[in-house]
């Protein structure tokens, strides 16, 4: 890492619109009711605020312009990623540039072009890294990719799939003659009752098991050696970006839940803000949210400049897990009795801190190889 970059944090004007676009669009489509309402539907998210996306080219917004797309980098998908986590939307955005990212760095230009426009268009995709063992390192899928003269067959299981039930593309990790590979799968080349929904502590994502059983796909889909490195490691960078973006979101998210129920609440004659009790963990809440919020942009201006983000990354995650994890726990204990039903909206997002917190990696998990890279 350049010294001039170590501590630089740097935001575009083209950032600082979609920032602002994202910011208008999310609290207009996904206030608290219309979250409610999305997760007793089986998708989770609303079809129509999804083309309304596709419409505004969030989906191709890393895609490179000769693929559909705007080639405006991952740096800039965290202007999208903070304010969707801040009202807690749901759509398959997130799963989507996991895909993108996976592609871009593994694929050569025959894949990437055959699926990337699809992708600008609004077709959905994902990845399927995660197993039974709950292992965090990809490189370690233990599902066979079989070659044979007809093609590939895959044999295995994949735990905790985002969207899979709506996705059109699948970017599947696995072992091929015993070295990691990543296989592209079409969501018509799985079986009938391969997909299985998965219940997760946030009610407001999908999670889905699928079960490969001897699935057919052409040998040109096939991403392994060097390339397969690659794309593990983008795939794993921009699910740390993202996520903890998404959770710095949230931090302010229920800060603002926080807030207004701090300035409602009266006991004893007075706001219950006023009491140095909860003033002082509020001001914890928000301390918290512009230390992750540092580490992000900080973490994008890297990737941005094309430096080695991995550092910025872990500690971005690993301050964002926490700081999230505290706000909503917080929440629920500021609203007594209230907080613990599920009427409070706070629960609502202590359930995505939950979720977000062990995705790719707790804080703890990060903390150790952060250990291994300063120390």
């Amino acid at each position: 890492m350049s010294e001039a970059l170590k501590n630089t944090i740097t935001f575009s004007d083209e950032q600082s619109m979609l920032l602002d676009t994202a910011t208008e669009f999310f609290r207009n489509k996904s206030p608290a009711a219309v979250v409610r309402d999305h997760i007793l539907t089986e998708p989770g998210y609303a079809d129509a605020q999804w083309q309304e996306m596709v419409g505004l080219g969030w989906s191709g917004l890393a895609i490179p312009e000769s693929c559909g797309g705007s080639d405006l980098g991952l740096a800039a998908a965290v202007t999208i990623a903070e304010p969707m986590g801040r009202h807690l939307s749901a759509t398959p955005w997130l799963s989507t540039q996991l895909f993108v990212q996976g592609l871009l760095a593994g694929a050569d230009e025959a894949l990437s072009g055959q699926y990337l426009p699809a992708v600008a268009e609004g077709a959905i995709a994902t990845v399927a890294l995660s197993e039974s063992d709950g292992n965090w390192d990809l490189t370690g899928a233990a599902l066979e990719v079989i070659e044979s003269s007809a093609g590939l067959t895959l044999s295995g299981s994949k735990s905790f799939v985002l969207d899979a039930a709506a996705a059109d593309y699948l970017l599947v990790s696995g072992s091929h003659s015993g070295a990691p590979c990543l296989v592209l799968v079409r969501a018509d080349e799985l079986g009938d009752g391969a997909i299985s929904r998965e219940t997760v502590i946030d009610e407001t994502r999908r999670s889905y098991g699928i079960e490969f059983s001897d699935v057919a796909i052409p040998e040109g889909r096939l991403i392994r050696g060097d390339s397969a490195t690659r794309a593990l490691t983008a795939i794993r960078n921009a699910a740390l970006l993202l996520i903890s973006a998404e959770s710095a979101g949230g931090i302010a998210g229920v800060l603002d839940v926080i807030v207004e129920y701090l300035n409602t609440r009266t006991a004893f004659g007075r706001k219950i803000g006023s009491y140095q009790g909860l003033k002082h963990p509020t001001v914890d809440i928000l301390i918290g949210l512009e230390r992750s919020r540092s580490h992000v942009y900080h973490a994008a201006s890297l990737l941005d400049a094309g430096e080695d983000p991995e550092i910025a990354l872990r500690m971005a995650k690993a301050e964002s897990s926490d700081s999230f994890a505290f706000a909503g726990d917080r929440a629920i204990q500021f609203h007594g009795g209230f907080g613990f039903t599920y009427e409070c909206d706070a629960q609502l997002y202590l359930r995505r801190a939950l979720w977000a917190q062990y995705a790719f990696g707790d804080a703890a998990h990060h903390r150790q190889h952060l250990a291994r890279l300063l120390l």
